[in-house]
């Protein structure tokens, strides 16, 4: 327990002060769903405040303005980025205006807020909820004595941080380069020397700034790597689709609880952490159905409103078990206030991948959050990842989705000398119903197509002859 508290102090020692910036475009808000305008409308209602007027009569009185329920879902998600980074949070500055400042984004006088705020707590970095474009972030970099760091490169410096396999560290390096090339200058010392901190996690040490070409020779090659390992995949890939075993994949907002379902469902430990994007790297593993039918589960990223595009086009080696899965499960979180709004985001980018046809279940996870009583999405399973409630329905229906090998009933008459047949089908089969007579099994079995078809010649449709209910 003792070095655990030092442990912890010692993380809270390293970590770096940050000053966050959201900024809300009042001209260009996002339309909100039903679900979120209904939100934001009983929030407008219950923050009105009954007092007595001067007269003694009780009056309703309007409140401050409401705020956009999406704004405030995004700055929560904001904050928890940082503190995904590794960031301690002294600040967060917000402001609204109509449109971008084309030369800082959020113009001259907010500017000297956020410098005065980052000397008055001493803070090392500001991060802003927003990409900054190159010139916007020469210009911010200009009059800031700290480190600034737009959103996508403080998702990039997440994902370096969570990247373990080769290929998650080439495709971090791909999106981090693809990132810096149009940002070179002015970002010599950041890009030159790596000193651990947010933001500095990726090429370093080569003074890639001075030599775009350098940049682009490295680009090509981290390129015909992947190239490489996606041959690797494709070849595993053929090898596994030479015995047919469906892959059924886990997609769904970050930190909805994937990891943890997918660990209930397999038996496995892949980490699961509140911590925003902790599984990077896809995970398979093999899960036996009701059925008895195999699949291949698959852990993947989670998703993120306003994903970068350039994440999205760099991780879809890691994505393709998602674009060749039979099916997929849509892993939301019940508690979440945001359900909708989440759901909508991760449409988007299956949409931008090319899946959003593909089956789906959609899945309502931590309904050990939810309060008693609580309804739920129709036609959605309600399951809790963490407790195991639900996960037997769930298991069924994925055996109901499955369309490639779909179940299938049959009637067999196999000699019991056959033990290699029997022992198959009741590996991979549900055996309803079973008899012996002399030397042959009689049985009825529920199982895939592709199994039940293997012992065609064993299969049996009418009622024994006298004959053979004389055997033996």
């Amino acid at each position: 327990m003792r070095e655990q508290a030092l442990l912890r102090s010692r993380q809270a020692a390293n970590r770096e002060i940050a000053v966050l910036v959201a900024v809300e475009f009042t001209s260009d808000r996002h339309k909100l769903s039903p679900v979120a305008q209904q939100a934001k409308a009983a929030a407008a209602v219950s923050a009105r405040t009954v007092r007595l007027d001067d007269d003694g009569e009780a009056g309703v009185h309007a409140p401050e303005p409401v705020r956009d329920i999406d704004f405030d879902a995004s700055l929560a998600e904001f904050q928890e980025l940082a503190r995904s980074a590794g960031a301690q949070i002294a600040a967060v500055l917000i402001q609204r205006r109509a449109k971008p400042d084309a030369a800082t984004l959020v113009g001259g006088g907010k500017l000297d807020e956020i410098v005065a705020t980052v000397a008055s707590t001493g803070a090392s970095l500001v991060l802003f909820d927003h990409d900054l474009t190159p010139s916007q972030a020469r210009n911010v970099e200009a009059r800031l004595p700290v480190t600034v760091i737009d959103r996508t490169q403080l998702i990039l410096d997440i994902f370096a941080r969570h990247a373990r396999t080769r290929e998650g560290m080439l495709q971090v390096e791909l999106a981090q380069l693809e990132y810096q090339l149009p940002r070179l200058a002015g970002k010599g010392k950041s890009l030159s020397q790596q000193s651990g901190g947010i933001g500095t996690r990726g090429p370093g040490e080569t003074k890639l700034e001075t030599d775009r070409r350098a940049i682009n020779v490295r680009l090509d090659r981290i390129k015909q790597q992947l190239e490489a390992v996606r041959r690797i995949r494709r070849q595993q890939r053929g090898r596994r689709e030479a015995v047919p075993v469906p892959t059924v994949a886990l997609v769904g907002y970050t930190n909805a609880g994937k990891s943890t379902l997918f660990n209930t469902l397999t038996g496995a430990e892949v980490l699961a952490s509140e911590r925003m994007f902790a599984t990077l790297d896809p995970k398979l593993r093999q899960l036996t159905l009701p059925s008895r039918r195999k699949v291949l589960l698959s852990d993947t990223v989670g998703f993120l409103r306003n994903l970068p595009h350039a994440l999205v086009t760099s991780f879809r080696a890691t994505l393709e078990e998602v674009e060749r899965a039979e099916l997929l499960l849509h892993v939301r979180d019940a508690a979440s206030p945001t359900l909708e709004e989440q759901k909508q985001q991760v449409e988007a980018v299956l949409a931008e991948l090319g899946v959003e046809k593909k089956p789906t279940l959609q899945v309502l996870n931590k309904i050990d959050l939810l309060p008693e009583g609580a309804e739920v999405e129709a036609g959605a399973i309600a399951v809790s990842g963490l407790t195991g409630q639900g996960t037997d329905a769930l298991l069924h229906a994925i055996d109901a989705a499955l369309t490639a090998d779909p179940l299938t009933e049959a009637e067999f008459r196999i000699p019991q000398a056959e033990g290699r047949v029997l022992a198959a089908l009741e590996r991979g089969a549900t055996v309803t119903k079973q008899r012996f007579e002399g030397n042959l099994v009689y049985l009825k079995a529920v199982g895939p197509v592709s199994l039940l078809s293997r012992y065609r010649k064993y299969q049996w449709h009418d009622a024994p002859s006298k004959q053979e209910e004389a055997v033996g």
